[in-house]
């Protein structure tokens, strides 16, 4: 479990994002809420996806898969645009494969919104940022309608 490099949107100054972490990542230099994009496998998912401190957005996906070339970058764009908000965890189906048991995988690209290990929402197959978007936005807002109702 590392860190990656990541472009702030705001001003462009590179800055390391752990994989791993409690709070959420801001830029260095303008303190701006970094897009927060994590890679993980089995060993290390419990720690990078389901003790995040915000939502995580997880994109399970294989790399010869044509249509989860096509999602990646969609998904990366909601991150980015919900920088602070939830965090996007990149999981290769091929190289973790009880994680991929684990959420009964039986096709890729399967974006799965989580909250501290509970599944909210499932996408099942590719579709266009729109789409992904009002996905992700109904189970972050259901989230917050039972938070609020408890």
């Amino acid at each position: 479990m590392g860190s990656d490099k990541v472009k702030c949107p705001h001003c462009g100054k590179v800055n390391r994002v752990p994989a791993a972490g409690n709070g959420r990542p801001r830029c260095g230099n303008c303190h701006e809420p970094l897009p927060w994009i994590a890679s993980a496998g089995d060993g290390d998912f419990a720690e990078v996806a389901e003790k995040s401190s915000v939502p995580v957005l997880v994109d399970l996906w294989a790399t010869w898969c044509a249509p989860c070339r096509m999602v990646s970058p969609a998904l990366e764009q909601l991150a980015t645009e919900r920088a602070g908000q939830i965090k996007l965890v990149k999981v290769d189906v091929d190289a973790a494969p009880q994680t991929a048991e684990r959420f009964t995988v039986s096709a890729v690209p399967t974006p799965l919104v989580m909250d501290r290990g509970e599944v909210l929402a499932r996408q099942a197959g590719a579709a266009p940022v729109p789409v992904l978007r009002t996905w992700l936005d109904q189970a972050l807002s259901e989230k917050a309608g039972k938070e609020a109702n408890s």
